[in-house]
């Protein structure tokens, strides 16, 4: 195949941190991949960013029914995207004890001997395949780490950080240090004047499919794949301890999808245009200033309380549209919406009255009249009962699929869990989760 690049998505992960984005139900995971975002599942994301830099060829590695089934049915085997798509056998998933011995055990089930991307399915990427097969190549890389730079204040506690030599090599990884850690390892980053970043991993890698094999045949690694191999904390540290070259190269961004705070600023960076490549995706903006893009037929959908358009109410200033907003199809804006950052899935209906900011409201959706919903996540079909009298007001919070949320709630930091009935609750802790009727009936 010459000078193919082949994808390895891996795609087994349950999404706990994410959670109740990643429910359909309280017992029924939605898989990582097809968590929906600006009106596409990363996963779908994933395959078309790579096939545009040449990927035709994906090896999906799933893990467990629920996850063959529900990434197959989007992505079947890659006619709709142009491209050629296998997956790894639901017999083998035993053997997918972390990320790396997912890895190394589909490599040899799939007999690949040539160069991978490997992604997760729970970020998005802004990256130039080129540049990391340049710096690869340079190297002689069994593998590159594809890096992110950031500041010792955002690493602290969250990211591992990659010690790296001159020559673009891995040498040791420092694995979310605290920020003392930080400054103790790179003095350099705590003199006054210093803004300098380190490189932490984006958990995308690209690989000498070969080598990696060779590697993995070591008893040592024989005896870790069969036990507990993630990449991050146990593969690549093995590798650069028995000496095998991997290098780290920059991307140009990296977007979390892991936690709904991430998920949330996420959304804004792409929807604030500062993912090229995605922005160019969805399309020339309905409005350039301020940025939004809003789909024709929610354009010409008529309110149910005075009976114009979205376009007309738009036009008189009677909604406001932006920065960064996304609508899809057939969505039903109220006189007096105010939207700004947020994402708009199809056939949700907004209120009269309602104020959406840094906000993601999932398909199907109902907003009520007057709901106030900040730096917040509903999720597809949930129903917010608002009231102009008696308004819901959500900050920080989450609410699942199918929820519902009766007129006067107030959460700040709360996650509601898929098809509960929430009644009109308000002081609740930050960090609550409402998992079950019997979480409610403790808080009322």
């Amino acid at each position: 195949m010459g000078d193919e690049t082949l994808g390895i998505i891996l795609a087994g992960g349950r999404g706990e941190r994410a959670k109740p984005l990643t429910l359909a139900s309280a017992d029924y995971i939605r898989s990582k991949a097809l968590i929906p975002f600006v009106g596409r599942s990363v996963v779908e994301w994933l395959v078309e960013s790579c096939r545009d830099q040449g990927i035709r060829r994906f090896y999906v590695i799933a893990q467990g029914a629920e996850n063959h089934s529900q990434i197959k049915l989007v992505l079947g085997h890659g006619e709709r995207f142009g491209v050629e798509i296998h997956y790894s056998r639901a017999r083998l998933d035993r053997y997918n004890v972390g990320s790396g011995a997912a890895t190394l055990h589909n490599l040899e089930q799939w007999d690949l001997t040539g160069r991978a991307l490997v992604l997760p399915v729970d970020s998005v990427f802004e990256f130039d395949l080129r540049r990391l097969k340049d710096a690869h190549d340079a190297a002689d890389a069994a593998v590159t780490v594809a890096s992110v730079g950031r500041t010792p204040e955002e690493i602290a506690g969250k990211y591992g950080v990659m010690q790296t030599s001159p020559d673009g090599l891995v040498s040791g990884f420092v694995e979310k240090p605290t920020l003392d850690r930080v400054h103790r390892i790179f003095p350099e980053t705590s003199l006054p004047s210093s803004v300098r970043t380190l490189p932490t991993n984006a958990g995308m890698y690209l690989v000498d499919c070969r080598r990696l094999r060779l590697a993995a045949r070591n008893p040592e690694m024989i005896r870790l794949a069969q036990q507990r191999l993630d990449w991050g904390g146990d593969l690549l540290p093995w590798l650069v301890g028995r000496g095998l070259p991997v290098a780290a190269a920059p991307i140009d961004r990296l977007g979390d999808l892991g936690s709904i705070a991430d998920y949330l600023a996420t959304l804004g960076d792409v929807l604030g245009g500062r993912y090229a490549w995605m922005r160019k995706a969805m399309g020339e903006p309905t409005s350039a200033d301020p940025p939004y893009w809003i789909h024709e037929s929610s354009l010409r959908t008529k309110d149910s309380v005075t009976g114009t358009t979205l376009a007309q109410k738009i036009s008189e200033g009677s909604v406001v549209i932006g920065p960064a907003v996304r609508i899809g199809r057939n969505a039903e804006i109220g006189p007096g919406v105010k939207l700004r950052f947020s994402d708009i899935g199809d056939g949700v209906d907004v209120d009269e009255g309602a104020r959406l900011s840094r906000t993601a409201i999932g398909d199907s959706a109902v907003v009520g009249p007057y709901a106030r919903i900040t730096d917040s996540y509903v999720g597809p079909m949930a129903r917010v009962h608002s009231e102009r009298d008696n308004p819901v007001r959500l900050v920080h919070s989450a609410i699942g699929e199918a929820a519902d949320l009766r007129p006067g709630t107030r959460l700040s930091g709360v996650s509601v869990y898929p098809r509960l009935r929430v009644p009109a609750v308000t002081g609740l802790p930050t960090g609550t989760h409402l998992t079950s009727s019997d979480d409610i009936l403790h808080w009322i």
